[in-house]
């Protein structure tokens, strides 16, 4: 006689567990809502008027996922690192990114340690059987400081309680490892203060000043001084810069190289400083080569397929989408040779355009979203345009998830979101993820989108 088997259980779901908990929650305690709102304002976690995070649950990985995640955006922050060296010796290569004379004049001044992004970001969709990247954000990538943050709200919030009665739940520490970053691109530098005095440097005005002063609170924290100054408060005297009576051994630039680029007469102690070699400057200028999104162009080119290993190649083809330039030329598809402008013409479906060099959503235009004639016209725009270079990219897949959403007068519905998953990479390391969703095909806090924190889980049983 054979014994009946043992009925499977399902496996364990964090989304789904945890929304249980927090509709229990809800009845206890129905004013979690406007205290989470209360909590992220104190924190300063708003955009304008608007907080980051209209949302009640976290955003979950498992171990694995965290692993798959790790192996490839640790290969494509390498392969930037490389490219950026091989274009500064390759004419040819340097061509391919379109930038305009000064960010080439910029990007050319020599550096004494190696690194071109001691913090960079990839924005990437995760799914259960792909995970592609969108683009890299290899030049000043903002939010870690907000992650963290919001982060530790939601570790306190009742939920979390019962919650990690079920799950181990591993949060990021982003501040610690961006610190541990920037100084050691400062030792690299040579920089022997210890500990180097910091300047976060940036706009007064930017909307993302609120992360700065996190930042400068953690570093102080951690016994590193830090202060925030705008780029019109540097000077340098020849062999010093300094702000806000202190000498600065290492700025964390956070100002963008077109700003830099636009308004020279505001920079120009910056500049001066980082060409007389008197400042540890991260990010160095020579970022903006992998940071424009021609790179992923140059990656899925097959004419740069010496640059990288068969291995590489394969990782390119499995996690970076198609990419090129849009101009009238003949380019390979997968191995096909295609008629560039009428390709993009006839497969607006399957394909984006955007600007090769904007930041926040600006100009993006998603063909299945649009119709043929505005598709023509962007396709119009990005040929006729005079500040830099469109690319076009194949559509990719993305991942949707339903998330508790808090509406108007505190109430609580569930939305279907898109789930843009980005991983930081300081010193080209996966340290930590920055996490937004839509309702849009547009993930980004400038777009109208949220942000929740990502925490890696596993069950609690799983080892049982």
């Amino acid at each position: 006689m054979t014994s009946a088997p043992t009925p499977s259980l399902p496996p364990p779901n964090p989304a789904e567990d945890w929304t249980e908990i927090l509709k229990a929650t809800l009845l206890r305690v129905p004013a979690l809502p406007e205290d989470l709102f209360k909590r992220l304002r104190r924190a300063n976690l708003t955009f304008g008027d608007r907080v980051h995070c209209p949302f009640l649950r976290p955003f979950f990985l498992s171990p694995e996922e965290e692993e798959r995640v790790r192996t490839v955006a640790e290969t494509i922050a390498d392969l930037g690192e490389r490219v950026v060296t091989a274009a500064l010796e390759d004419k040819h290569l340097f061509a391919q990114f379109h930038l305009r004379p000064e960010e080439e004049r910029l990007a050319r001044l020599p550096v004494t340690y190696g690194r071109a992004s001691t913090a960079s970001r990839l924005d990437a969709f995760l799914l259960p059987d792909s995970l592609k990247f969108a683009e890299y954000n290899g030049e000043s990538p903002a939010g870690a400081g907000y992650a963290e943050t919001l982060a530790e709200i939601f570790r306190e919030l009742p939920v979390m309680g019962k919650f990690t009665q079920r799950y181990s739940v591993h949060s990021y520490p982003l501040s610690a490892s961006l610190l541990d970053a920037l100084v050691m691109s400062y030792k690299d530098w040579g920089g022997s203060a210890s500990p180097p005095q910091i300047a976060i440097v940036d706009w007064a005005e930017v909307p993302t000043w609120s992360e700065f002063e996190i930042l400068k609170a953690r570093f102080d924290k951690m016994g590193v001084p830090t202060v925030i100054a705008d780029p019109r408060e540097l000077r340098f005297d020849g062999q010093r810069l300094v702000t806000h009576g202190k000498k600065i051994d290492l700025v964390y630039r956070r100002v963008l190289i077109n700003d830099i680029v636009a308004k020279p007469a505001e920079c120009a102690a910056l500049v001066k400083a980082y060409t007389a070699n008197a400042v540890c400057v991260a990010n160095t200028f020579r970022c903006k080569i992998a940071h424009v999104k021609a790179f992923f162009a140059v990656l899925t080119d097959e004419q740069n397929g010496a640059l990288f290993s068969h291995d590489e190649r394969e990782l390119i083809r499995r996690h970076i989408p198609w990419t090129r330039v849009v101009a009238d030329v003949k380019t390979a598809h997968y191995g096909q040779t295609i008629e560039l402008l009428a390709f993009i013409g006839r497969e607006r479906e399957n394909l984006v355009l955007k600007p090769s060099d904007e930041y926040g959503g600006s100009g993006v235009t998603l063909g299945w979203e649009t119709g043929e004639s505005a598709w023509d016209a962007a396709i119009g725009r990005a040929l006729s345009a005079k500040n830099g270079v469109w690319i076009v990219q194949e559509r990719i897949p993305i991942r949707r998830e339903v998330f508790p959403y808090i509406a108007n007068l505190g109430k609580v519905d569930y939305r279907d979101m898109l789930v843009d998953f980005a991983p930081y990479l300081f010193r080209g390391k996966v340290a930590g993820f920055l996490t937004r969703l839509s309702a849009t095909g547009l993930a980004n806090v400038t777009s109208g989108g949220g942000q929740v924190p990502a925490f890696r889980v596993s069950p609690r049983n799983a080892n049982a």
